[in-house]
């Protein structure tokens, strides 16, 4: 999405050759494509790399698009507004993510050696305060960023670009490497339901051609097994009365409520990424009783198939009508309800020791 950033938009390309001759000739690439839906969008700014005329490592203005507008700054927020005029490119992204049933994605980057992962931005809720901006799904984030670092050539070292900047086991949380406002990576995950990661991929943003090979070989095993990881979890299709699927029923792992809630699709289908181990599954229909499965996932990105889990609410017959999520800074929002609350508590918690004093 940075037109100079060119080393991610390379390594699409190798992988979309590589997975189109393996097929058929290699049984894991080929048991992956015959189970998994894949999207590649090479470039999101391709005029920003026509208008890279001169390579060099560090900065030039093909950073941004034709409008001089960077897209990787151009999403809506969740923690504050963003005020950037939405672009071509952005708008098109978001259409995409909200007509497809993304679950799994790696946005690509150049300038450093990491894995980052949300929260981007944050405030009190998330954290950051601590420096640290942690969601809801922490942990499968850090495994995500884990699985690509640790089947990379180099990036698990964590050396990074220089002696300044280091990098524990080769990833960061992106708001504590430094605050983004209107990230892709956040909007993917708040609104378009979809773990993304952002993969910096090289210190130098537009190294030479003959480079090129290297960054391959260096990146090839990580890219497929982080294809893999779309399969952890738990998987399933939301139906009621005579097996009619039941669309935007909000399906969500307990303990991991999102501030936009999960829901199914138009064909009823749900998909939850969670860390191989026990939890409770709630399914919810507007206006019906919530239904709770217990699920022990196993650690399925092998088989190419995650835990299936299916709901069947036989009272219901009428498609519930389709949800708003707004497109505003709901953690703002959360932190203001928070922060209105606590006075509330302190007045209860004096009255509560009032009464034991006088009682």
């Amino acid at each position: 999405m940075h037109g100079d950033e060119t080393v991610g938009r390379e390594m699409l390309l190798h992988l979309i050759d590589f997975l189109v001759t393996s097929y058929r000739r290699d049984p894991v690439i080929t048991r992956l494509l015959n189970n998994t839906r894949i999207h590649i969008m090479p470039t999101m700014n391709p005029d920003g790399f026509e208008a890279t005329k001169v390579p060099d490592c560090y900065y030039t203005p093909g950073r941004y698009n034709k409008n001089r507008e960077d897209l990787n700054r151009n999403f809506p927020d969740a923690f504050e507004n963003n005020n950037a005029s939405i672009q071509p490119e952005t708008q098109a992204v978001m259409d995409w993510i909200k007509n497809e049933t993304f679950v799994l994605s790696a946005n690509l980057h150049g300038g450093a050696l990491v894995a980052s992962y949300t929260f981007d931005n944050g405030n009190s809720v998330t954290g950051s305060l601590k420096g640290y901006s942690r969601s809801p799904d922490d942990d499968v984030f850090i495994h995500l960023a884990k699985t690509y670092s640790f089947n990379h050539a180099s990036m698990y070292k964590g050396t990074g670009c220089d002696n300044r900047q280091t990098f524990p086991e080769g990833i960061t949380n992106g708001y504590s490497w430094y605050q983004l406002e209107g990230g892709m990576q956040d909007y993917n995950y708040i609104w378009g339901q979809c773990f993304e990661i952002t993969l910096e991929l090289s210190c130098c943003k537009y190294p030479p051609a003959n480079q090129l090979e290297k960054f391959w070989r260096d990146n090839k095993a990580a890219l497929i097994e982080y294809i893999k990881q779309v399969h952890l979890g738990v998987k399933g299709q939301v139906t009621g009365k005579n097996g009619t699927p039941i669309p935007n029923a909000i399906v969500e792992a307990k303990g991991r409520a999102h501030v936009c809630p999960y829901r199914t699709n138009q064909q009823g289908e749900y998909f939850l990424l969670l860390l191989p181990g026990t939890y409770v599954i709630n399914a919810t229909v507007p206006g019906y009783k919530s239904m709770l499965k217990t699920v022990e996932i196993p650690d399925n990105t092998g088989t190419f198939s995650a835990l299936k889990q299916d709901f069947f609410f036989s009272e219901v017959s009428v498609k519930p009508e389709a949800p708003s999520c707004p497109k505003t800074p709901l953690y703002q929002e959360l932190e203001r309800a928070s922060a209105a609350v606590k006075p509330t508590l302190h007045i209860l918690g004096l009255m509560t020791v009032m009464l034991v004093i006088f009682k």
